[in-house]
């Protein structure tokens, strides 16, 4: 086992060497592409809701980590091999998730629109919106819409069934139809698309108004889980509610009773967040 002084005295001249010797920049550009392998995996993790997998990724690199510097025995290049082992073993196990990324954000490239034609999209997303969630409400029809901004989980993707289809005010009426295949879950909209369908979502554990069913309590539980606001229309009554958690509050508000005016602000507020455009009518 290496002294402690010596351990000192080795970090020492590993930084003071970048000042001599000029080869030496070599290993610090190593070290910067060791660092972003490390940050790709960990995002690839938080992103795909695979928390647990981050210790079972740093504990063996730790203490590989550990060993190469207190042990005379063992070279950096087992320490290196060890990470770009684990890194390509844990991507290996995303890569359909990676590939479905790579893949939507060229498509998102190829879509990307003039701000008036941007504009214009913003405008008939929200009227067909808005046309379809009267419609539902005038005839009892139970909705549940969630408008995400991109960062819900994977886990209630997968669990309905991926569409991305233009939206619709048809398209969204038939998805809701009593005892069509996808009514009881919740759609996923994300800008100009209907991403999923059928979807489920965590009902919040917080006690609410009695009225509030199954379908208000995952449409406010999913606004616990992630940055996304959601549109209710109740099965029984028809009534319109819209859920938002802001930042200075710890739970989700509900705010009922909503009426088209209301509602078409709510979505131009989301659309000029969304994409980035200011919706005039």
């Amino acid at each position: 086992m290496r002294p402690i002084t010596d351990i000192r005295d080795g970090c020492l001249n590993f930084f003071r060497s970048f000042a001599t010797a000029p080869f030496q920049w070599v290993t610090l550009v190593e070290l910067i592409l060791f660092f972003i392998v490390i940050y790709y995996v960990l995002n690839t993790l938080w992103t795909n809701n695979a928390k647990r997998f981050v210790p079972m990724y740093l504990f063996p690199i730790l203490c590989m980590a550990v060993i190469t510097v207190f042990s005379e025995n063992v070279d950096a290049l087992w320490f290196f091999l060890t990470v770009g082992l684990l890194s390509a073993f844990f991507l290996f196990l995303f890569n359909v998730e990676l590939k479905r990324d790579a893949y939507n954000t060229e498509s998102s490239r190829h879509r990307a629109a003039p701000p008036d034609k941007q504009t214009q999209c913003a405008e008939d997303c929200i009227n067909a919106i808005t046309k379809a969630v009267f419609n539902l409400s005038k005839s009892n029809t139970g909705a549940l819409i969630v408008l995400s901004n991109g960062r819900m989980p994977k886990d209630v993707i997968e669990s309905g069934v991926t569409l991305n289809a233009a939206i619709s005010s048809q398209l969204i009426e038939g998805i809701f139809v009593p005892k069509a295949p996808l009514h009881d879950g919740a759609m996923l909209i994300q800008g100009d698309k209907i991403m999923a369908a059928g979807c489920f979502l965590p009902l919040t554990q917080n006690n609410y108004h009695n009225d509030f069913g199954t379908r208000h309590r995952a449409g406010i539980g999913i606004t616990e889980a992630a940055d996304v606001s959601t549109i209710i229309v109740s099965e029984e009554t028809g009534i319109i509610s819209y859920v938002q958690k802001k930042k200075d509050q710890s739970i989700p508000e509900v705010t009922r009773y909503i009426d088209s005016m209301r509602l078409k602000r709510i979505l131009k507020e989301y659309y000029s967040k969304e994409l980035g455009t200011e919706v005039k009518k």
